[in-house]
């Protein structure tokens, strides 16, 4: 099977014409809930990691 750089060229620009680019709104409110996604998990995985620490200092006895 021979390849066409041509051929190949052409059908990647018929697909990136089929590409539907997000506005440029979209690409802020997605950003904004990527922001308060990692907010939220940064909260809830400090408030994890204090928990446990509290649980196997009590379990172990450790005096801090």
């Amino acid at each position: 099977m021979a390849f066409s750089p041509f051929k190949f060229l052409q059908e990647v620009r018929s697909e990136t014409a089929k590409v539907v680019w997000p506005t440029r709104r979209e690409t802020v409110i997605t950003t904004i809930m990527v922001f308060i996604m990692v907010a939220l998990s940064s909260i809830f995985f400090f408030v994890a990691d204090q928990l446990i620490r509290i649980l196997i200092t009590f379990l172990l006895g450790i005096q801090v």
